[in-house]
């Protein structure tokens, strides 16, 4: 069974920063693209940033340089640090792994919830 652990959000104030953490288990983790998404109320789920099982890395433009998304094969762990945090990236943050053999799988977790207010 598939399972993946967010942690790490909180209450933080405009400006500071947080490190969410994803475990993951039940899954080939060093050979699956690992993802940040994030939800707001009444918004649709976007994406924030994914990493590939080679470590090639894409962010959303509104990430501009503030977030850094990195996995850590040895712990089945991959981590968004999150920098210079503003008001409108209030969401729950939710991990995604994708794993592709014959078929692709596509799991999430249950997220974490980032809040960032003054």
């Amino acid at each position: 069974q598939v399972q993946l652990v967010e942690s790490g959000g909180g209450l933080v104030q405009p400006g500071g920063s947080l490190r969410p953490s994803c475990a993951a288990s039940g899954i080939l983790f060093s050979a699956s693209d690992m993802g940040w998404y994030r939800q707001a109320p009444g918004n649709q789920r976007e994406l924030v940033a994914i990493i590939s099982s080679g470590g090639t890395t894409n962010y959303a433009d509104f990430v501009q340089g503030r977030f850094t998304i990195s996995r850590d094969n040895a712990k089945n762990t991959v981590y968004l640090q999150m920098n210079s945090l503003k008001t409108e990236d209030t969401a729950v943050y939710l991990c995604n792994a994708v794993r592709r053999t014959v078929v692709i799988r596509t799991y999430w977790g249950q997220g974490t919830q980032v809040t960032v207010s003054s």
